[in-house]
């Protein structure tokens, strides 16, 4: 969705954001070029008046469950954030999964061949010269940040990475202790009634092999975030982690244009 085919009111006071509330920011299509000789679709969010403090890359969830870049937390970062928080979104669909931005090209490889989507997803935006890059992952995603965000070039292009619901599935714990090893900061939120990983076990291995790590359980959340009130508790976390001390609180209402997705 580019902005062109957004329709923005002018609200002089305060509306209440909604799931399909979008907010001003400069929207690009754009396309990623994996070192396999894939293209990946995918969208680039940039703050609609001044430059991005920092970047998130976003590895969405699991593709043969229905995780895409349209995966609502995401989408909703790619809606807000820009204009609430001044920061540059890149969603993306990794290999062979559909959105309605279009197909990525290729096949679902289990998280292997995925490790060239990372890589492409870095190059683009240090190509673009981007600032302060996050990775952040959410289920399948997770995964793919533990494997692939520590190693190398990968590592000396990221300032650190968020997980949302990882389910270890299939990171190891080597690629744990891999992590620890680069110093960078990881914060993960753990939803109280995860499917997968609860707080009490996430604890315990996080704990064991990454203590570095900030681990954040949320109070009735589900591993799939649904809820406005879990929305904007992801998003601030988000926030707080990639610009600490200068972090806004990020509001439940805005003035100003708004347009409906």
């Amino acid at each position: 969705m580019t902005s062109e085919r957004l329709l923005y009111r002018f609200h002089r006071e305060p509306v209440r954001l909604r799931p399909d509330s979008v907010l001003p920011a400069q929207r690009e299509d754009v396309v990623l070029h994996t070192q396999d000789g894939l293209e990946l679709v995918g969208e680039l969010a940039l703050p609609a008046e001044s430059a991005p403090k920092a970047t998130l890359v976003l590895l969405h969830p699991l593709p043969t469950h229905g995780g895409f870049m349209d995966s609502h937390v995401y989408r909703k970062a790619a809606y807000r954030l820009p204009a609430l928080a001044d920061l540059a979104v890149l969603r993306f669909n990794t290999r062979g999964t559909t959105s309605p931005r279009g197909t990525s090209q290729g096949e679902f490889d289990e998280g292997e061949g995925e490790r060239f989507d990372v890589a492409a997803a870095l190059d683009f935006v240090e190509e673009r010269g981007l600032p302060d890059v996050w990775l952040v992952g959410w289920s399948f995603g997770t995964e793919l940040v533990l494997r692939y965000g520590s190693v190398r070039p990968n590592l000396g292009r990221i300032n650190g990475a968020i997980l949302l619901s990882p389910p270890l599935h299939r990171a190891t714990m080597e690629d744990l202790d891999r992590w620890e090893g680069t110093g960078l900061p990881l914060k993960i939120l753990v939803p109280e009634f995860d499917d997968y990983l609860r707080p009490a076990e996430a604890h315990e291995v996080f704990g064991r092999h990454v203590p570095s790590a900030e681990l954040v359980p949320v109070a009735g959340a589900k591993h799939l975030w649904v809820g406005e009130k879990y929305v904007q508790r992801v998003h601030q976390e988000i926030v707080d982690a990639v610009l600490g001390d200068d972090a806004p609180t990020l509001p439940a209402e805005v003035t100003g244009l708004v347009a409906k997705a």
